[in-house]
């Protein structure tokens, strides 16, 4: 089997002829992922395109504003450098009301971090979702491209959000939690209006082109201890239902992303009807083994993980090893597994113990995941 059949055997929950192997974010089959234009990744990266099977990450472009819109904003824009920090401030003004945001980015790390969010209050919210909305519209034109690097060395995968995400991500993590159960009627507002829109996007989105697997992000927003299951069954369940049958009717497959203890909500998981789970993610940050996973899902959804990044930032090779093989123990069997660690770096350089740890992580996957 070649790596693209390799990975849509197991996301049909069937067994290849060996464990697909992930690096997650990490993919070597992207000229324009910024870890194949670092040299401190140059090994990494070589041996990542030799022996894994790449889940390439792509998404098309779109002319989104703000709030899940394209509406034209008023929109001022400042930053400031404090050292190896870049602050961006953002300032939306709209019929006599302003709000404003803020994000922090230092240099080597390749991720933006929230650090003020356009919400301060419910009150906040009602004012981001006066602005009419505007669907979005999406180009494509970057598909060929990506289609023709990744080959049959692997599959193409968009990422999108679920209405909680798109919700959540509107206040601070913590008030957010609080709104929606002490004004949970009130959040459901906001969050049906966030669901029609993404629904409207989502169909958009794939009326431009549709790709091998998309990943649905956001649940992990209402996973215990942040909100008790019933508002996962509320809140997470139909919307994501709703993406999943509509991203089936077009022929694609659906993957959702839900870190931390879903234990509790795995049953609710299943009922979303997606194809497969990530990072399935054990203890400590988790609250299940992945053997369990396996055990409770048999065979109705593919699994992907879970080797811990922590791991891979701190332990040994001896360690990788045994927790690759252990991984393979649990949920190898019977097919519908991808290995892959949880999350994966996003410094430069390259710490030498990550490359050491993930070079081992591969070469154990391949010792151990033949059937």
């Amino acid at each position: 089997m070649d790596s693209r059949e390799r990975l849509l055997t197991a996301l049909e929950g069937r067994q290849p002829d060996r464990v697909p192997i992930s690096t997650h974010e990490l993919c070597a089959l992207n000229s324009r992922a910024w870890e194949n234009q670092d040299p401190s990744y140059k090994r990494l990266m070589a041996a990542i395109r030799e022996h894994t099977d790449a889940v390439a990450m792509w998404n098309p472009r779109c002319d989104a504003t703000v709030f899940a819109s394209a509406a034209p904003v008023e929109m001022e824009t400042e930053t400031r450098r404090d050292g190896a920090v870049l602050h961006t401030r953002r300032t939306l003004r709209h019929d006599g009301w302003t709000l404003t945001s803020a994000t922090r980015e230092t240099d080597g790390v390749h991720t933006v971090w929230p650090t003020e969010p356009w919400c301060k209050s419910p009150e906040d919210v009602d004012l981001a979702l006066s602005i009419p909305y505007v669907p979005l519209t999406f180009d494509f034109s970057d598909f060929a491209r990506i289609s023709q690097e990744v080959g049959r060395g692997g599959i193409v995968m968009a990422t999108v959000p679920d209405a909680l995400l798109l919700t959540a991500d509107l206040m601070e993590f913590s008030e957010f939690t609080i709104w929606a159960q002490t004004e949970t009627e009130h959040f459901a507002q906001a969050l049906a209006e966030m669901h029609r829109r993404n629904m409207q996007n989502l169909r958009r989105m794939l009326d431009a082109g549709v790709v091998d697997l998309y990943r649905i992000v956001g649940p992990e927003y209402a996973t215990p201890p942040m909100l008790p299951p019933s508002f996962f069954e509320r809140f997470v369940v139909p919307h994501v239902s709703e993406m999943v049958n509509l991203i089936h009717a077009y022929g694609s497959r659906t993957r959702v992303h839900c870190h931390g203890r879903i234990g509790q909500v795995l049953d609710l998981i299943l009922a979303t009807g997606a194809d497969a789970l990530d990072p399935c993610e054990g203890p400590p940050q988790g609250d299940i083994e992945l053997g369990e996973i396996k055990r409770r899902t048999a065979g109705r959804m593919c699994l992907f993980g879970n080797v811990q990044l922590g791991l891979l930032e701190t332990g040994t090779e001896a360690e990788v090893d045994e927790t690759v093989r252990k991984c393979m123990d649990e949920a190898k069997a019977g097919g519908g597994f991808v290995i892959m660690p949880t999350s994966t770096p996003m410094n430069s350089p390259l710490s030498p113990v990550v490359e050491r740890n993930l070079l081992r992580f591969i070469e154990s996957a391949r010792e151990y995941g033949r059937y």
